[in-house]
């Protein structure tokens, strides 16, 4: 393969049932210079934007439901669940940037090229089941913002959301670093935002710090699993799995081992800073739900909506809404960049094929916005609530199956050769799939038989 990934490889490589491809993205696939002399510190900002990239995933409005649920039922409780869950990200978002690193293959191509036809179709249907679902959050979030701030109807909202893809065809046009540079701008607003959330809630130190420590009551109360489990669909994205391990290949490194092994350690510590980010915001929502909500006796708070009309009273300032909201905007509207990158990246890496990027985003966005208009025009604007908590743990229980793909990937020598993972963290990432698949049986019995 060339440099811009323009001629097909004819030789399979050992290890692969099927030859590699064009690169997905192939507009820009390399197209970012890395300096081959230089301070570390030039070397890893060259490298640094696909970690922030992935990080939106992890603090899309989908979190912003579980995640206020969970502070005003549970207070401070569901902290070390959101810190559970964003160290197991950190541990495979660092296994999908080495795994694209390594073979030149995102996670999509990688399914296809391993496993029979039938299989890598199924896996291409929950994995599209599951962008639909993550795009559902960021087409409810944005339009209840819209709503907040601007008093524009629901329905008017999510249908206004469709119109994105311009935004996104633009940005691409100009480059990646366009929508780089985007990206990290607006999640400094969401950060500055929340900072000062917290700031205005006062929330109790103590409490804050007890919270990240484990409750075994988050596995015997069966509320406290469901929202928990919605976190840790919310947070751990399975798309973003496929998303990083092809916008790692933007980057234009040598094809030595040499230079793999340092692309390999500048991507690990980008998407690790820009995960701790996602980190703060994540706690932030919830701890900002607990320090007012929960605090003052309201244990029901779980629709955004709700929460943006009673942080006014409660924080005794108008400014806590109006930066809740902007927040909220900025993040669904964030998002949609990444899931328009996602899904192109599934749909060309499982299926080898090319659509313009506006039509699949359009497609992407009717599967969203159909049952979105449906929902809002029935129940209105708690009916999205629900169905903002119920997208996230559909992301969690499609979660398992890009996970157990990408562990067995990176623990095989004849795809990474020396690349292959270290035993100590084939045991890690294998206990974190044992985690994953073990809490979403627990919650199918508990969502049936409990």
């Amino acid at each position: 393969m060339n440099e811009n990934g323009s001629t097909v490889s004819l030789e399979p490589e050992k290890g692969w049932r099927n030859r590699r491809t064009k690169p997905t993205l192939p507009e820009v696939y390399r197209s970012l210079h890395i300096p081959k002399k230089g301070s570390w510190l030039k070397k890893f900002l060259a490298f640094a934007g696909p970690g922030y990239l992935v990080a939106v995933g992890y603090m899309d409005p989908g979190n912003w439901a579980t995640d206020i649920a969970g502070g005003s039922l549970f207070g401070y409780t569901l902290l070390s669940v959101i810190l559970l869950s964003n160290l197991m990200a950190i541990l495979l978002q660092a296994l999908s940037g080495k795994l694209g690193i390594v073979t030149g293959r995102d996670l999509a191509q990688a399914c296809r090229d391993h496993y029979s036809k039938p299989v890598a179709m199924v896996l291409w249907v929950l994995c599209e089941l599951a962008i639909a679902a993550c795009d559902l959050a960021e087409v409810i979030g944005s339009a209840i913002a819209l709503y907040l701030l601007f008093g524009i109807p629901l329905i008017y909202g999510v249908i206004i959301t469709a119109l994105d893809v311009l935004i996104v065809l633009l940005l691409q046009n100009k480059g990646f670093r366009y929508i780089e540079i985007l990206v990290i701008v607006v999640i400094v607003t969401i950060g500055a935002c929340f900072a000062i959330e917290i700031f205005l809630s006062k929330p109790d130190v103590g409490g804050i710090m007890m919270g990240f420590v484990p409750s075994t009551e988050i596995i015997t109360n069966p509320v406290m699993l469901y929202i928990a489990i919605g976190i840790l669909g919310a947070t751990v994205m399975p798309h973003n799995l496929y998303l990083h391990s092809s916008i790692v290949q933007t980057r234009k490194y040598e094809q030595t081992s040499l230079g793999k092994r340092e692309a390999i350690k500048f991507t690990t510590w980008d998407s690790t800073i820009a995960l701790f980010v996602a980190l703060f915001i994540n706690a932030a929502i919830l701890i900002i739900s607990a320090a007012t909500f929960h605090k003052a006796g309201m244990t029901e708070v779980a629709e955004i909506g709700e929460a943006y009309h009673l942080l006014t009273p409660l924080l005794g300032t108008t400014l806590g809404s109006i930066l809740f909201g902007v927040a909220l905007l900025a993040s669904g509207q964030n998002s949609t960049l990444t899931g328009t990158l996602a899904g192109q990246i599934v749909m060309e890496g499982f299926l080898n094929i090319r659509l313009a990027a506006w039509l699949r985003r359009l497609i992407t966005r009717l599967i969203a916005i159909i049952p979105a208009v449906i929902v809002t025009a029935i129940a209105g604007e708690s009916g999205t609530a629900q169905l903002l908590i119920l997208s996230q743990v559909i992301l969690s229980l499609q979660l398992s199956f890009a996970v157990i793909p990408l562990i067995q990937f990176t623990n095989d020598r004849k795809k990474m050769g020396e690349f292959v993972n270290p035993l100590w963290l084939k045991i890690i990432a294998w206990m974190v799939a044992v985690v994953i698949v073990g809490l979403n049986v627990y919650l199918l019995y508990q969502t049936f038989f409990g």
